[in-house]
């Protein structure tokens, strides 16, 4: 017989298991650090003009970024903040390379599907990645207990109240306290202000808003973290909200986005865990577009069928049961999305099969599937089993043209994932402008 002890054993085992992968992967001291970019990629990849052209630019203004010559000595690499000046200062063709971006706060996107394995975390990651190499600043929340986005990023250590549980407590506790001040004797409140919850809530409770993010090996990327020992917050939610059921719980992550600043970030991308409850919920709930990324097999449509009908119906139960509840808190039923997008992953154009599929998802779901599918390649493969993305690896490490094609099937996806954020986010700036008067 066994029980949870084998289970601790076993988590202990795999955990120095992890260390040792992480030090091989990432450097000596376990700080994962990102890469140097070279002016071939630079300028075939995100500036889009011919590489003498910009070395011609380097040559004239001694003061730009130079980069660093590295062994071969043929090609200058620059770091993230070098590119990101060069964009800030340099003009070709006449024109800015700055990203767009429009008015208003950044757009966020739930990438969400019940089914493990179709590549949410990859999906997320890789979004993350070349939104940021796009000149784009990107704030991450990662839902999920299994905490691979957060690994992959570089953070290691996490702890519990630092996660998606700890901005639960918070909101718990300031709600509790806006609840109570709504009555003109407290005393009158038949619900708890925050001074009567469990010592523990109490003291996540006081964090500030910036105490939950971290910076990452991306410069231009930030993160909420999650880990493990988050995984007990389905409990620990279920608990707060026997504690308050005045409690719009599905409402703390749209409350605490709200806190930050318009132009703190442009971008925000939420991995979800492979379920619907509480974590799940807060993230559609304070998405403006939901990314459903699905495999080519039929069990995958299979899921994301059910999945499509699960969520709907448990936003449905929120908008007919909580409305008069969310509404005193100031937020908006039935959830509306701006967008959502069905995208196609580990993907062989080859395969008579994934094709086949590919035409029933569009059959069924039409213009709602992307039409960049992301291709199953040794690069895309890499990616997972080191946690390092396809634009985190040196094309030296392999031949260029199985890492370009890798490079081009992402930033084909992450080109379509562009124009629905930027369509959305001046829906947003317009829908701003109207309330605003």
């Amino acid at each position: 017989m066994r029980d949870h002890a084998d289970l601790q054993v076993m988590n202990e085992r795999s955990l120095a298991q992890q260390t040792a992968v992480r030090r091989a992967t990432f450097s000596p001291a376990e700080t994962k650090e990102l890469r140097r970019f070279s002016i071939w990629e630079i300028s075939q990849f995100m500036f889009d003009v011919a590489a003498d052209t910009l070395r011609k630019k380097l040559a004239e203004d001694p003061s730009l970024p130079q980069g660093e010559t590295q062994e071969d000595g043929r090609q200058r690499w620059f770091t993230l903040e070098e590119i990101n000046e060069l964009r800030r200062r340099v003009r070709l063709r006449g024109r800015s390379l700055q990203p767009r971006r429009p008015k208003g706060r950044a757009t966020r996107v739930a990438v969400s599907n019940f089914k493990g394995g179709v590549g949410k975390t990859v999906v997320a990651q890789h979004l993350a990645n070349a939104a940021a190499l796009d000149g784009y600043r990107v704030l991450c929340v990662d839902f999920d207990p299994q905490a691979t986005l957060t690994h992959s990023m570089g953070l290691v250590e996490v702890k519990e109240w630092n996660t998606v549980w700890g901005i639960m407590c918070r909101d718990l506790c300031r709600e509790a306290d806006r609840i109570a001040a709504g009555y003109d004797d407290p005393d009158d409140c038949p619900y708890p202000a925050s001074d009567e919850l469990p010592e523990d809530v109490q003291s996540i409770g006081s964090q500030r808003f910036q105490d939950f993010i971290q910076k990452t090996c991306w410069p231009t990327i930030d993160i909420i973290p999650s880990c493990a020992n988050a995984a007990f917050v389905e409990f620990a939610s279920a608990q707060y909200r026997s504690m308050h059921k005045a409690w719009s719980f599905f409402g703390c992550m749209d409350r605490y986005l709200a806190e930050l600043p318009d132009d703190q970030y442009d971008l925000i991308i939420f991995d979800c865990p492979p379920a619907i409850g509480y974590q799940s919920l807060n993230a559609a709930f304070a998405a403006d577009i939901l990314y459903i990324p699905s495999g080519p097999g039929y069990w995958e449509y299979d899921s994301t069928t059910s999945f499509l009908g699960q969520l709907g119906d448990a936003l449905q139960d929120i908008a007919d049961g909580f409305d008069t509840l969310a509404e005193d808190a100031g937020l908006s039923l039935p959830k509306r999305f701006r967008d959502i997008k069905l995208l196609m992953t580990r993907f062989e154009a080859s395969n008579p099969l994934h094709a086949a599929m590919q035409g029933a998802f569009r059959n069924v779901f039409g213009a709602d599937v992307c039409q960049n599918p992301i291709e199953m390649t040794r690069a895309v493969e890499q990616s997972g089993r080191f946690q390092m993305s396809v634009y985190e690896q040196d094309y030296r490490q392999m031949t260029r043209e199985t890492w370009k094609r890798a490079r081009q099937s992402f930033d084909a996806a992450y080109q379509e994932f562009k124009a629905t954020v930027l369509a959305s986010w001046e829906e947003g700036a317009r829908e701003k402008e109207l309330i605003d008067g």
